[in-house]
């Protein structure tokens, strides 16, 4: 008896919609990461708490001063 030892290709079970829950994802992260209010807390959160300080504002309120408007806390 002869075996056969060759690569099996099958073609692609995936529907091109497969695909598209990712990309919704992929393009709301995109957009998440673009809001300038992201950006901000980013940039305070990069800051030392002696700085934080100076401007009156403690680590734990960084949201809620960037958010201040949107949230009405």
């Amino acid at each position: 008896m002869a075996h056969i030892n060759a690569p099996y290709t099958a073609a692609p079970t995936t529907s091109p919609l497969a695909g598209l829950g990712s990309r919704i994802l992929n393009a709301l992260a995109a957009i998440a990461e673009a809001n300038p209010r992201l950006r901000e807390m980013e940039r305070l959160n990069a800051k030392t708490d002696d700085q934080l300080a100076a401007m009156g504002l403690k680590r734990q309120d960084i949201a809620r001063y960037v958010l201040r408007d949107t949230l009405y806390l």
